[in-house]
């Protein structure tokens, strides 16, 4: 997302009222900085993703999200994996308390628009 998206959503969102295209990029861009971030959602560590550095290959690469799953799904993936695949290796950022609810919302945000 271009700089200046970003600056026209964050414009946009600074009132009392917030668009809702302004507001979706706004949480999406928030998701892929917690995404991107080592000390919270951390998710380089194991995926690739465009525009992140330094990707782990652990997990699969993220893109495409939207067209394989929907809202409800990626966000059960993020909360807890373990439910779907007791055997994987991605930690459980709701049931852990790793993120927030909102965080978490932030994140699915963004993983939709790879």
């Amino acid at each position: 997302m271009s700089a200046l998206v970003l600056g026209l959503s964050l414009v946009a969102c600074t009132g009392l009222a917030c668009t809702g295209s302004a507001r979706a990029q706004s949480a999406a861009s928030e998701g892929q900085k917690l995404a991107f971030d080592r000390g919270k959602g951390n998710c380089l560590t194991c995926h690739v993703i465009k525009g992140g550095d330094l990707p782990g290959s652990i997990g699969p690469k993220l893109e495409g999200l939207a067209s394989k799953y929907d809202r409800a799904e990626l966000m059960a993936i993020v909360t807890d994996e373990t439910k779907r695949n007791p055997q994987t290796v991605m930690p459980p950022f709701g049931r852990n308390r790793i993120l927030t609810e909102q965080e978490i919302n932030a994140v699915v945000d963004f993983l939709q628009t790879l």
